[in-house]
């Protein structure tokens, strides 16, 4: 008996339903967060709190946390808990977790390719759109 979740079969209508599953996943993966988390641990190698955290510059502890459980919680990465003093905690991505970051890695890799004609738009946009510019709207 297949329990999947197929988007197709349903006319790919349901993520747009407050009850459709793939909608917290979708939550999930959207954070900046997770995204940074996924590109640094892709290297297949387990990192530790301390070293996610600089790496990660201006997320707070607790945030940090709430992504690291949430992501664990989804099976996209271990967390191993060494039993020393203090207690050495390390996170890995799993396979589906590697899977997942290898698409974030493309979306990151796309940000810094077009990231010149997205500075561009914006500040087009900004100009456009300043007070007393001809197109402003109120």
């Amino acid at each position: 008996m297949d329990t999947g979740f197929d988007l197709r079969r349903h006319g790919g209508v349901e993520v747009f339903l407050r009850d459709c599953p793939t909608r917290a996943v979708l939550e999930l993966i959207a954070s900046k967060w997770t995204m940074l988390v996924l590109v640094v641990l892709e290297d297949d190698r387990p990192v530790r709190f301390a070293e996610l955290r600089r790496r990660l510059d201006g997320v707070t502890p607790k945030v940090l946390t709430r992504t690291l459980r949430a992501l664990e919680r989804e099976g996209l990465l271990t967390r191993t808990v060494y039993p020393t003093v203090p207690p050495r905690v390390e996170y890995r991505l799993t396979d589906l977790g590697r899977e997942l970051g290898e698409l974030v890695q493309g979306i990151t890799d796309w940000s810094r390719t077009r990231l010149t004609a997205l500075r561009a738009a914006r500040e087009e946009f900004d100009e456009r759109t300043a007070p007393g510019a001809p197109d402003a709207t109120p």
